[in-house]
């Protein structure tokens, strides 16, 4: 849980009103770098600086201008930003309840979660309660870093995620688009069919992990000590000549690798019940 609220407010549900605490309910762990110079190592330093004054630039000298027109701009100020008439200002207002997959996930930008001040845990209990027996999700608007926001409340557990949306206009993909027109047997169809079958499952995340991010911190390990890295090797790219040759061998190795994986999942299945562990499949034990 984070230390501190990144915005406080109420959330709106008819007439009830429900004071909450916002939280970032994501962290970033990209690895990050900084920018040397590649003479003499030092860290680059990024400074505000005026090209006319020719001179760095203090914070309270800098302030926010809209361009109107080329090179002339209205300024801006924090008051004219606070002074705004909406009234999604310190409220995620409800408009409507919808049901989950009634949205497109291309459609979800940010996560936060939301946690009730102590006097209002009954109302916030209620309203959570309530979203999660009709199987619905709350619709609302908010206002947070200069923006009014399209957002969605869903329960996740016992904890209620409020997930920014971006509106329809800020989506670049063409909707409506025709698939590509190209013939498709339906032999193909049915085997891709098998296939997506073979390789359905319960998504589980904590099958999941940053490869990358772990690959580059050896390589940054390697480095700091002074080892040698070795390379990898290139994905080996193939051509498909026969698309119905690709699906079949794709199912074959897909079949291989599970059966694999029932094999070394048999013994502890077994261990853990107390019995003792198979022998081995498809292994011939010594004549001696």
């Amino acid at each position: 849980m984070a230390a501190r609220a990144i915005w406080t407010g109420v959330v709106t549900f008819g007439m009830v009103s429900i004071p909450i605490k916002m939280y970032t309910a994501t962290e970033n762990k990209d690895i990050s770098f900084n920018q040397l110079h590649k003479d003499c190592k030092s860290r680059i330093k990024q400074q505000n600086s005026c090209p006319t004054c020719d001179r760095k630039l203090e914070p309270e000298e800098i302030e926010k201008g809209y361009e109107y027109g080329k090179g002339q701009y209205v300024i801006i100020s924090k008051e004219d930003l606070e002074n705004i008439p909406l009234p999604s200002k310190g409220a995620i207002e409800i408009t409507s309840f919808v049901q989950l997959n009634q949205i497109d996930p291309i459609q979800f930008e940010k996560s936060y979660y939301l946690e009730p001040d102590d006097a209002a845990k009954k109302p916030f209990a209620l309203f959570m309660r309530a979203i999660v027996e009709k199987g619905m999700i709350a619709i609302a608007k908010v206002s947070i870093r200069s923006k009014e926001r399209l957002c969605c409340l869903r329960p996740v557990d016992g904890t209620l995620v409020m997930e920014t949306l971006l509106y329809p206009d800020e989506i670049r993909i063409e909707r409506g688009k025709p698939m590509p027109d190209v013939q498709v047997s339906d032999k193909e169809v049915a085997m891709a069919s098998s296939l997506i079958d073979l390789m359905t499952e319960d998504f589980d995340p904590e099958k999941y992990k940053d490869n990358y991010r772990e690959a580059l911190m050896k390589v940054i390990e390697a480095k700091v000590d002074g080892r040698e890295i070795a390379a990898s090797s290139p994905v080996a790219q193939t051509n498909v000549v026969d698309l119905m040759d690709a699906l079949r061998a794709s199912m074959e190795t897909i079949k291989a690798r599970k059966a694999e994986s029932q094999e070394e999942e048999e013994p502890i299945a077994a261990a853990a019940k107390g019995g003792s562990a198979p022998a081995a499949k498809g292994k011939k034990r010594s004549a001696g």
